[in-house]
């Protein structure tokens, strides 16, 4: 690790992959806990076909993948929202969508698909200078998802409640779908489009299967996310693996232990 952090590029890599693990860790047990995986999934995609675009348009992947996430995450809980639809079934029809586009716009990026492999599985070396400033521009704003976390935590648990405690719940729900579009794009340049939903899904699950209260889990799933990232990069220089498979075979690791730990609570 020490001759690891004498070079930029890891520099830059650590630095985005431990800020982006931040963001994830406090979003996943919101994941978790309201059953928003199949959501991860479908904004991934979404992402994939805002990367897409941006190599199709030459510009730079992650702005045009950011607001394209985030229109899509709108108009998934809008449908949701606002029809008689189940959640998975307003995913799939986005889903769906955005995976046709993104294949597409790839077709037409002729001499960017090497580029594009590097956003699909995540690269150490696909994190610039450049990134590091949008990836931080880009967290502030997630930042204001703090202030939020008692009510959304609240509103999680129990709905019915928050609601007859006049709440904006669907407010809040359309603010949670943007947070978790603006932090899938932040990991993207690390994790890679086809694993960054487990960024938002894995640390959660895990935390869950530790802890019985929610304050609990997001401390876990902070820990484990941050613990990932760092050990995932650390196999990913030394053994010359994609940094998002990497990061994601720790998060799994974490979970296998988890869920062994909880087998033999539950046999006691």
């Amino acid at each position: 690790m020490l001759e690891a952090l004498s070079y930029p590029f890891f520099q830059r890599a650590l630095l985005a992959g431990l800020w982006v693990s931040l963001l994830a860790g406090l979003l996943s047990p919101f994941v978790v806990q309201r059953r928003l995986s199949f959501l991860g999934d479908g904004l991934a995609h979404a992402a994939f076909a805002g990367v897409s675009l941006g190599l199709f348009l030459r510009g730079e992947p992650l702005w045009f993948a950011l607001p394209f996430t985030f229109l899509v995450a709108m108009a998934i809980t809008f449908v949701r929202e606002r029809t008689e639809l189940s959640e998975d079934t307003a995913i799939g029809v986005f889903f769906a969508l955005s995976v046709a586009l993104g294949a597409v716009f790839l077709a037409k990026a002729k001499g960017y698909v090497g580029d594009a492999m590097s956003y699909l599985f995540g690269s150490l070396l696909a994190v610039g200078r450049e990134d590091l400033y949008a990836l931080g521009a880009l967290s502030l704003l997630a930042l204001g998802f703090l202030p939020l976390w008692g009510a959304l935590a609240y509103a999680t648990l129990d709905r019915e409640l928050a609601l007859a405690d006049r709440l904006p719940a669907v407010f809040h729900d359309y603010l949670l779908s943007g947070f978790l579009a603006v932090s899938l794009v932040l990991a993207v340049k690390v994790v890679g489009v086809l694993l960054v939903a487990a960024f938002l899904v894995i640390p959660g699950a895990t935390a869950r299967l530790l802890s019985a209260t929610f304050s609990g889990l997001t401390l876990l799933s902070l820990l484990f996310a941050l613990l990932s990232t760092l050990l995932g990069l650390a196999l990913s220089f030394l053994w010359d693996l994609p940094s998002g498979a990497s990061v994601v075979l720790v998060q799994a690791g974490f979970f296998a232990l988890a869920f062994t730990k909880s087998l033999f609570s539950h046999g006691k």
